[in-house]
Order: structure tokens, then sequence, then C-alpha cells
């Protein structure tokens, strides 16, 4: 990794993080700092790394500074009973053009990953999620992601590659690695039912506001992600104003730490980001504390994972198989180990799209599979991978 892309952090955060007890979250995290240097990643499983980049982000010019704020808030939290080691890597700057800051956290998070190293993206704008995707294109593997945010961010093709529209260059573009798009808590009028029902074309998924408001909802959606993209407007403005696209609704504070934690107990997230953060609008730095609770919830999940994906035994897992009429049985597995439920698409061929076979799902869908009705999330994933 070229460690040239990344500026250390700030020294006020440093400072603030002397002045905390011997045991919070900063005094444990491996920091790139002017004094230290950048730090060695041997025994590193989680890295946090800023970009201060805002030029793709739509009415949200200044989302790529003041990112220590966030990092202040963060480090002077007390960890919880946790195994994993975490490096602070700093900030990749601005790039010459905006292709030279994708190209930084492309090649960076793409070096973290082939290290088993998960990366945290904060700052700048939501667009940075299409180089995050772009880093999993020498993994050869096929990508889920799922985006926290009350607007698609489709755009077109023909658009300027911006927070508004990096969704359709993740879809269309070449190599096209996506298998599968989800976003959670859209709100209805900021999407054009063109938007809704092209993604309900493709296969997508995406939930609305209102249906995720049990957030329990989220953790099959969460299970089956890659990349995880959160856009700090997804949160209601009483709760998150740093944001010039913030509304009036959105998820509260324990709605989006919840989530968060969803996406960091999942086996599968291997990067996770939160962008869009403006300190301008920020009011008593409640949105920095708020994105830092989130980030530690994040990790808290991390250290959670049962690691119960049954990759290759199910010998720990019960097995219902429920007859359909007319169709092919569905297989159910619950895990004995953390009590989570999968349903099975059996595929003819051993092809790329193997690791999808296995959809994660919840008691829910198997209720309703032996009501006789085929679970959505079962019909979507077999029309992708037929």
């Amino acid at each position: 990794m070229n460690i040239d892309f990344f500026t250390p952090i700030e020294e006020s955060v440093i400072a603030h993080a002397i002045l905390q007890p011997s045991s919070v979250l900063g005094k444990r995290v491996q920091l790139h700092t002017v004094q230290n240097g950048f730090p060695d990643l041997a025994e590193i499983s989680i890295a946090i790394l800023g970009v201060k980049d805002d030029r793709g982000a739509v009415d949200n010019h200044g989302c790529g500074k003041e990112l220590h704020e966030i990092r202040k808030h963060l480090y002077q939290l007390f960890p919880g009973n946790w195994h994993v080691k975490i490096a602070d890597l700093g900030n990749i700057e601005k790039g010459s053009t905006l292709e030279d800051t994708y190209f930084a956290v492309k090649s960076s998070v793409e070096f973290l990953l082939k290290k088993n190293i998960l990366p945290i993206i904060i700052g700048g704008g939501q667009d940075i999620t299409y180089a995050n995707y772009r880093a999993y294109d020498n993994l050869e593997q096929t990508v889920n992601l799922v985006t926290v945010d009350s607007r698609f961010d489709l755009g077109t093709l023909e658009e300027e590659l911006t927070s508004k529209s990096y969704v359709s260059r993740i879809v269309m573009e070449e190599p096209n690695n996506l298998f599968n798009f989800s976003n959670i808590g859209y709100q209805t009028y900021f999407n054009s039912q063109e938007e809704i029902d092209l993604l309900d074309k493709l296969y997508f998924d995406a939930y609305r506001l209102g249906e995720v408001k049990d957030v329990t909802l989220v953790e099959p959606i969460m299970r089956d992600a890659d990349v995880v993209s959160v856009d700090v407007g997804s949160i209601r403005q009483s709760e998150a104003p740093a944001n010039k696209n913030a509304s009036p609704n959105g998820f509260y504070g324990e709605e989006i730490c919840a989530i968060a934690r969803y996406a960091g107990i999942s086996d599968k997230v291997t990067s996770f980001g939160v962008y869009e953060y403006n300190s301008k609008l920020d009011s008593n730095c409640q949105t920095a504390n708020l994105i830092a609770q989130m980030i530690w919830y994040f990790i808290e999940g991390v250290n959670s994972r049962a690691k119960d994906y049954p990759f290759v035994t199910k010998e720990n897992y019960q097995k219902f198989t429920v007859l359909l009429n007319d169709d092919d049985p569905i297989n159910f597995y619950k895990s004995d180990k953390s009590g989570r439920w999968w349903m099975e698409i059996n595929l003819i061929s051993n092809n790329k799209h193997k690791r999808h076979a296995l959809i994660p799902c919840n008691y829910r869908d198997y209720e309703q599979a032996l009501q006789q009705k085929t679970p959505e999330r079962w019909y979507k994933a077999l029309q992708k991978l037929v």
C-alpha cells in the first residue's frame, strides 16, 4: 500500500486522547501520527481511514473536512471486551482530480482486503462508495452492496459520477461484479416511481423507512452484504443535523446504531463507510458524536461475530424442508450457535454464484413458506442465479 496517500491524524485528536482515562479506545488504537509515523499493520483486523474529498458530494460541499471531530468523540469512548486490534491510518487528502482520490481509496482498500483487514471509511461524499466497490475488482468475487440512504442515488450513466449517481455506475459499468444491491430506509417522495420500478425489475431489494422501523428485519439484509455504505442523510435531521440534504424524517440515533451493529455482526461484511458528514452544520458536534457511536457499535458487532455462516458443513444446523405447491422444496437451516436462519437454492452447476446459494433470512420467511407462499428473498435471489 502506498502510505504516501495518507496524512497523519490531527494533533488535536492526540491531545484530546491524552486527557482521557487510560482505558479509553483512543489509547488502544494504533494511530498514524507525525511523531510515530504510519502504524504497523501486521496484527491489525480493522483500519479506520478518512477521506477529505467532497467534490462528488451534491449540495453538501464541506463533507470532507473536520474529521477530527468524529475521532475525538470515538477515541474518548470505552471499548467493550474486544479482541480485534485497530489502527487509524489517517486521512486520504484530495487528489489533483476526483479520479485521483478514487484511485487512492480503491488501491488502499484493495490492499487492506487482501490482508484481511476490514476498512472503516469516514468522510467525503457517498460517491466514495464507488471507489470502495472497485477495490473488489481483482478479488475474483461478486459483491453485495447495501446502502442505508433515503435516496437510491441511481442517476444515469450519462451523468457525471457524483453522490447522486454512483449506484448506476456500480450497476452498469464493466467489470460488473455486483450480484445484489439493497437499499435500507428509502423515503418514497425522494425517489421517482421509475427508479422504484427499475430496482424491482432488476430483482434488487429496497426497504422503505417504515418497513425497517423494526430494525431486527435489517439483520438478514446485512448478513449477506460485502460493502455497507451509510449516508448521514438517512438519519433524521434532529438527530444528525450535519448534512445539507438531511430530512425531518429518517432513522433515530439508536436505530442507526443498531443497524451499524448488525453490519458488524455479519460474517460477510468486509468494508463499512459513513459518508456526507458536514461539520459546518454540526450543532454542538452532535452528528460527530453519533457517527462515533455508530462506529463503536460496528466494531462491537465485529467482535461479536458468530462465524456461523454454513460455508462447508451443515452439521451444526437444524434442517427444515418445506414443500411448496408446484415448486421444488425449499431447505431452511437454523444455526444451533446463533439461532439465525438461511434458505437454500439448489444450483445445478458449480458457477461463480455458488457463494450466494445460501440466502440469509429470518423466521418470518420460514413461516411464509409454511403458508405455501414463496419468500420474496428466495424468489429474487433465484432470478439472479438462473
